[in-house]
């Protein structure tokens, strides 16, 4: 039986600083870490060009990648934090991310995030919208997918939707994923509106990359998500028993974000994510066609050579998320 969620290690490759790095380097490090028993996971990010350099570089597109390396890691989580938005239409990630559950026997996670790398997207010709409208895609892109992980999707009629942006005409996912209701989804929203759009449609959220482990910034995104979480439908403290599932959430993950290197005990620096499950299910959220799954705040390992955060002229969210 699938386990419905990773346990608290896994290991990552990652598109910064990757000069040197070639294929039977990378299919070699994902054969030797599937045989470790301590590694739950494999990640890896989503870029087109070395993310530390403003273009150019090595980068393996994450979706084919994944696909050619779940056979080393049998058994074990692989989640991409995060696929960028503005690469791919929704649907085509929906339909990838369907494939990868299959090949993984449920043990897929698609994080999604709205796209930020200015330097690749000009690389490639990829519009690269400013800033409102790439994250109402975004937030419309969230909508598709989950649309398309429902149980209406699984065979016809399909499920049929407008949208501005992402319309869908009795749209079908076939073969459908082995995990009921389509793929674990971890969003990379930072601001209130992120939040709000995780804590409403996802299952988990993630912190970026390159402040793994920071308390002062996960006590500062807790606070942001009080609001969020009035958007969201999400109850808040009052004189009942009533309150934010995302705050017990993030609270419980606070708890192991303290360490000096911001890992969890024992994780090596290098190699670390953490997840928090949630005691109870997302019903209060909004009513939601996917069944009741855990949230999870997880800290990914960092990229080497990213700078601090707000420091880049380009969204102030650097896991690929902008807002």
């Amino acid at each position: 039986m699938t386990e419905s969620w990773p346990g608290l290690l896994g290991f990552r490759i990652a598109a910064t600083s990757s000069a040197g790095l070639d294929w039977p380097a990378v299919d070699a490090i994902w054969a030797a870490a599937g045989e470790l028993d301590v590694f739950s996971a494999g990640w890896m990010s989503d870029h087109l060009s070395d993310a530390s350099l403003d273009g150019g570089g090595v980068a393996f597109e994450s979706l084919a990648t994944a696909a050619a390396l779940a056979h080393r890691v049998p058994g074990k989580w692989i989640g991409i934090a995060v696929v960028s938005n503005t690469f791919r239409h929704p649907a085509v990630v929906a339909k990838a991310a369907t494939l990868l559950d299959n090949v993984t026997a449920g043990r897929f996670i698609l994080g999604l995030g709205a796209g930020w790398h200015e330097g690749e997207h000009r690389q490639f010709g990829i519009p690269l919208p400013p800033i409102l409208e790439r994250f109402d895609r975004y937030e419309h892109a969230v909508e598709t997918i989950h649309a398309l992980f429902s149980d209406e999707a699984r065979a016809a009629p399909g499920v049929t939707r407008p949208d501005p942006f992402y319309p869908l005409d009795r749209a079908t996912i076939e073969p459908p994923s082995v995990r009921p209701g389509g793929p674990l989804l971890w969003l990379g929203g930072q601001r209130r509106r992120g939040i709000a759009l995780a804590a409403r449609l996802a299952d988990g959220w993630i912190m970026p990359g390159n402040v793994p482990g920071n308390l002062e910034y996960f006590i500062d995104r807790r606070r942001s998500s009080r609001p969020s979480s009035r958007t969201a439908g999400i109850p808040q403290r009052s004189g009942s028993r009533a309150s934010s599932s995302s705050h017990r959430t993030m609270r419980a993950c606070a708890r192991h974000a303290t360490s000096p290197s911001g890992s969890w005990p024992r994780a090596p620096r290098t190699s670390r994510w953490a997840s928090c499950r949630r005691r109870a299910p997302m019903a209060s959220a909004t009513s939601r066609a996917r069944s009741p799954s855990p949230f999870a705040i997880a800290p990914v390992a960092p990229e080497a050579g990213e700078p601090p955060v707000h420091s880049r002229a380009c969204p102030p969210n650097r896991d690929g998320s902008s807002s």
